[in-house]
């Protein structure tokens, strides 16, 4: 795959204890990781922080599902129609397997990549994971005017969504390296934490 870049007041910051294999006694990651990769549901905001951290570091920004269309030819949507979700899952193991061979790259993963084993552990062992945790409510604020989601094409998306966060956050934390709340959004606040923590974990 080329490597052509895929166009497409509080913030809350803590060390994730689901990974501590890679910390010493300080908090600091022992491993060196280049790539960043942010997880989370729809709507946490992986696509707006993704392209803020890709300009500041001046780097390349991926967007799995971007890239996932690019490669079809068609949207998210039409493969859900034909494929099936377990379709566009395969689709997307082979996508996320292939952006993990990049090096010095930010990607904003799909909220459901995590739900593969294989999945989470190349994005593990390949790189710097920031979980963008966000509120219920807030995510169906942000999203409740978006027809680009299948899964939240149901009579009532608020338990669509508390589902999906029950399922998924304990599959978020155990890939986390960096927890980030970014509920009351303030991208660029949210952006410099994570260049922080970031830069302090590559010092090691």
């Amino acid at each position: 795959m080329s490597e052509t870049t895929v166009l497409r007041k509080a913030v809350k910051i803590q060390y994730s204890p689901y990974k501590e294999e890679k910390l010493d006694q300080h908090g600091i990651l022992m491993t060196r990781s280049e790539n960043i990769y942010l997880v989370g549901l729809m709507g946490a905001g992986k696509t707006t922080i993704g392209r803020q951290l890709a300009k500041s570091l001046s780097v390349p920004f991926y967007d799995s599902d971007k890239a996932i269309e690019e490669s079809t030819g068609v949207d998210i949507p039409t493969i859900f129609e034909f494929e099936g979700e377990e379709g566009f899952r395969d689709r997307e193991q082979k996508m996320i397997q292939q952006l993990t061979q990049l090096e010095g790259i930010v990607l904003a993963t799909g909220g459901g990549t995590i739900l593969r084993e294989e999945n989470r552990r190349l994005l593990k062992e390949t790189g710097f994971v920031v979980y963008l945790q966000c509120s219920v409510e807030r995510i169906q604020e942000r999203t409740r005017r978006d027809t680009q989601r299948p899964l939240l094409k149901t009579d009532n998306p608020r338990e669509r969504i508390e589902s999906l966060f029950k399922q998924r956050q304990p599959l978020y934390l155990s890939c986390a390296d960096l927890i980030v709340d970014t509920g009351v959004m303030q991208s660029k606040a949210v952006v410099n934490q994570i260049l922080e923590k970031y830069r302090l974990f590559n010092r090691h």
